[in-house]
């Protein structure tokens, strides 16, 4: 969200810096940028440098051992790293997940897009928070039953702390060291605890995003097993055809800093965070069913402590898993809360980056942020891909917001772009 500078307050928090590996060749904020707003479907047939899906891959997704699609989005090098670069050595940099790797290069990059000297930061009260759940490197590493692949460096080459611990470790960040795992919603819980460590005085600046590579199989087969996979490789978010998402490898970061010492030090601000919320659905038809109520809850309250009206806000950056579950309810939610206090004629978007590139789960979340806080900077809102047939489900007509399919301004309404 952004404001005018002239009403900052220490509650705000700038997005100063962005540093991301995408699908689509997007090695930075500006290759995906582009992307997006030419609207290019980044999923592609998985390289056979992942795992073999010719053998791997049926149209049955009950067949053992098998997974489904045989598409997905995709990283530029994810096998590539300089480990001298950090002072790290060879034989440690072979050990480490690859994961942590490409997360030392976001990071220093959205260090730098920010205009910050990651030398001057050192010793300093630098937080760094990341979201992450599957590890395949891990799986690789400890697949050998005779254990000899194991050596001094797998341990912290494939713990799940790491992938926050490693890089203030290498920069010697002392501020919070957080690794997360919330599952897809893991990115934006670490935005979110990044911003209230900013705000609590913990950090002075802090690096929040997450991170998914597919380096073997098996979290895709078992994804296939539980129903969640398109077996078409198609990311269609609220039209009747979805039938599931799409896997997708993802790093992102953006480094964070409280607005007032930003605009102090003169730093570059793509988009400033105004508030932020977490909650859990509960009880639900299912533990991967969500809940319309528990997520108009959250952004109402969310709305509320940032003194904003749910009717003024004009983009929302869907969830949009693109399955015939979730994405009704979620339009539910939306309609519930947008509605309230909406002017006659004040337009709402909505879209999901997932139709672009694919679900990249603990990354999924910092991707919206990412790709919302570019639409806010340039003042154009991208187009929603693969919106043929509206979900008959989802009663588009009752609800207070449109969806996209090509790109569209802002909207201009009274107040600051939300």
């Amino acid at each position: 969200m952004t404001d005018s500078p002239s009403s900052a307050h220490r509650d705000k928090v700038a997005i100063i810096g962005i540093g991301c590996r995408l699908p689509g060749h997007a090695g930075d904020h500006r290759s995906f940028w582009r992307n997006l707003i030419e609207g290019r479907d980044c999923l592609v047939p998985t390289p056979a440098d992942r795992y073999d899906t010719a053998t791997l891959g049926s149209r049955d997704r009950a067949k053992p051992g098998r997974l489904t699609g045989g598409r997905g989005g995709y990283i530029d090098g994810f096998d590539e790293f300089d480990p001298h670069f950090f002072g790290i050595s060879p034989r440690e940099a072979e050990h480490m997940d690859p994961q942590q790797r490409k997360l030392l290069e976001v990071s220093w990059e959205a260090l730098e897009d920010g205009g910050q000297r990651p030398a001057e930061l050192a010793g300093r009260d630098v937080g760094v928070f990341i979201g992450a759940f599957t590890l395949d490197y891990k799986i690789l590493q400890f697949a050998d039953l005779g254990f000899e692949t194991l050596a001094a460096h797998t341990a912290t080459g494939t713990m799940m702390t790491m992938v926050s611990n490693r890089i203030s470790h290498c920069l010697d960040f002392r501020g919070p060291s957080v690794s997360i795992d919330t599952a897809c919603s893991s990115s934006l819980v670490a935005v979110h605890l990044a911003c209230q460590s900013l705000r609590r005085g913990e950090s002075e600046l802090a690096l929040a995003g997450g991170t998914l590579l597919h380096l073997a199989p098996q979290y895709t087969i078992a994804e296939t097993k539980g129903g969640f996979l398109s077996p078409d490789g198609l990311s269609r978010a609220f039209d009747a055809s979805a039938d599931g998402y799409v896997r997708a490898e993802g790093v992102g970061v953006v480094a964070l800093k409280r607005l007032s010492d930003a605009l102090r030090d003169g730093d570059p601000v793509h988009a400033v965070v105004i508030g932020s919320g977490v909650n859990q659905d509960g009880r639900t038809n299912g533990i991967t069913v969500p809940s319309a109520d528990a997520q108009a809850t959250l952004i109402e309250r969310v709305c509320a402590e940032a003194g904003v009206s749910p009717g003024s806000l004009q983009y929302v950056e869907a969830h949009g898993t693109s399955t015939p579950v979730g994405d009704p309810i979620e339009a539910r939610a939306l309609g519930r809360v947008l509605a309230q206090g909406r002017a006659p004629g004040a337009r709402c978007y909505v879209g999901s980056v997932k139709t672009n590139i694919g679900h990249t789960e603990a990354a999924a979340g910092v991707a919206g942020l990412i790709k919302t806080a570019l639409a806010l900077r340039h003042r154009r809102i991208p187009p929603h891909l693969n919106l043929e047939q509206p979900n008959p489900a989802i009663d588009f007509a009752a609800l207070p917001f449109e969806i996209p399919t090509a790109p569209v301004d802002w909207p201009e309404h009274e107040g600051p772009a939300r």
